[in-house]
């Protein structure tokens, strides 16, 4: 079995649950964020639909992906 290679890169989301309610009737379908280390990041709304609470997505994140830059998961790291 060959080894996967992946990349993580961290941002901090603030998406409240009005914003978020765009993705979810889909008027929008990406979230664009800057990163921790300044880089814009593009990926599909439904990666953090498993954290969306009440008053919406909030927290630090880190999104995986592979060498084809295809998104693997994101989880968050502290709220």
């Amino acid at each position: 079995m060959s080894k996967v290679s992946s990349h993580c890169i961290r941002f901090r989301l603030a998406l409240s649950s009005e914003k978020y309610l765009a993705f979810y009737q889909g008027k929008a379908r990406n979230i664009v964020v800057r990163s921790e280390d300044n880089r814009n990041i593009r990926f599909p709304a439904s990666a953090v639909r498993g954290f969306l609470t009440h008053d919406g997505v909030f927290g630090l994140f880190e999104i995986q992906f592979d060498k084809e830059h295809k998104l693997i998961g994101v989880k968050q790291i502290s709220s």
